[in-house]
C-alpha cells in the first residue's frame, strides 16, 4: 500500500458541506437572543463561530491525531488518469483525509475497486453513487 500525495484540484470544489443539527429550545432561544442583540448576524454565524472557537481550542490535539493517523489535511482529489496510473503500477491507495476526499465522476466503479484499498475520511467524501457502492466495504 502506498501513501497518498495530494493532487491539485481541477475545477470548482464546493467550499462547504451542509450539516443539519437539532438544538434544544433553550439553546436555540439563547442563540436567537444573541442574534437579536447584534452579537451575531444570524444563527449560522453564531454556530460557525462556536465551531471555530472549539476547533481552535482543540488545535494541538487535532494536529497530533492528524500526524499519528497520517491524514491528508484539506482536499484530496482523484481522477481517472491518476487511478489508471496506480493500477498500471500495481499499487493500491489507502485514502486518509481530514477534509474533503473526491473521486471524479468519470472514474468507473471497477477502476475505483481495483485501486482503492481503503477510504477513511473525516469530513466529506464525494464520488458517484456507483463508486461509493463499489467501495462500501472499504470505507471506515
Amino acid at each position: 500500500m502506498s501513501n497518498i500525495v495530494p493532487i491539485a484540484p481541477r475545477g470548482k470544489v464546493p467550499e462547504s458541506e451542509k450539516v443539519t443539527i437539532n438544538l434544544g429550545f433553550v439553546d436555540l432561544g439563547h442563540i436567537d437572543l444573541l442574534v437579536s442583540e447584534g452579537f451575531y448576524a444570524n444563527r449560522t454565524d453564531f454556530i460557525r463561530t462556536a465551531i471555530r472557537n472549539q476547533l481552535t481550542a482543540q488545535n494541538d490535539a487535532v494536529r497530533q491525531v492528524v500526524a499519528r493517523k497520517m491524514l491528508v489535511l484539506g482536499l484530496q482529489r482523484f481522477g481517472r488518469a491518476e487511478l489508471e496510473a496506480v493500477l498500471a503500477a500495481g499499487q493500491a491507495l489507502e485514502i486518509r483525509v481530514l477534509g474533503l476526499a473526491s473521486i471524479d465522476d468519470d472514474v468507473p466503479p471497477a477502476l475505483a475497486q481495483a485501486t482503492v484499498a481503503s477510504v477513511t475520511v473525516l469530513g466529506a467524501f464525494h464520488a458517484s453513487a456507483a463508486v461509493k457502492a463499489a467501495l462500501a466495504g472499504r470505507m471506515h
